[in-house]
């Protein structure tokens, strides 16, 4: 199972001289904005919670400032660290929580597999575009989530608040029940195999 091992201490090297923790290839599709308040569609082809690789037909400058919005993890802020033939390595500006919090994301891109979440392998992934949701439990009880993954028999949730396994939810309209717990959240298994379209909330 893959795990971020931190090869310096980030707190006294500096991010653009040496990467504090070790890349893991992902496939992210987003937004990005670059100092001109230009903006492109962009993927990130590998990344740690201290930098990114991204494929970009925009071309920075080093030590711009980018703002970019990838799915799954939301609003990353940096500075470009140098050009690649097909974009740029940028530096993430983060807080130490969010670094920790893009660590377990990128874990969980990395071993959805290894760690049993809901993409059900016999249908694929969609893309939710929007993520805020809530989760709420038979005694009406309520949490805000955010959407991480999403199929027609499934979905992953980051939430502070851990029902237990087997637990009865609903998901924005969808009914279902926890499956397992992983760090940032849990995983949801729908009752019924959804359509496309009872997701339309989502995508």
């Amino acid at each position: 199972m893959y795990s971020f091992q931190a090869t310096q201490n980030s707190k006294t090297t500096p991010p653009a001289t040496q990467r504090a923790f070790q890349r893991v290839t992902v496939n992210l599709q987003g937004r990005l904005m670059l100092a001109n308040q230009d903006e492109y569609v962009c993927s990130v082809v590998d990344m740690s919670p201290g930098d990114a690789r991204l494929a970009c037909a925009g071309r920075p400058r080093t030590h711009e400032r980018i703002i970019a919005y990838i799915d799954h993890l939301g609003r990353l802020e940096g500075t470009v660290l140098k050009l690649t033939e097909d974009g740029f390595v940028m530096s993430l500006v983060a807080t130490e929580r969010k670094r920790e919090k893009l660590a377990a994301q990128l874990t969980w891109i990395a071993n959805k597999h290894e760690l049993g979440l809901p993409e059900d392998r016999r249908h694929d992934r969609l893309t939710p575009r929007q993520t805020l949701t809530e989760l709420t439990l038979d005694d009406g009880r309520r949490y805000p989530c955010r959407l991480m993954d999403l199929s027609l028999s499934g979905a992953a949730v980051d939430i502070d608040f851990r029902p237990a396994i087997g637990t009865a939810v609903r998901l924005g309209s969808m009914r279902g029940r926890v499956i397992r717990h992983f760090l940032e959240g849990v995983a949801i298994e729908f009752t019924t195999l959804q359509s496309r379209e009872a997701l339309t909330e989502f995508l």
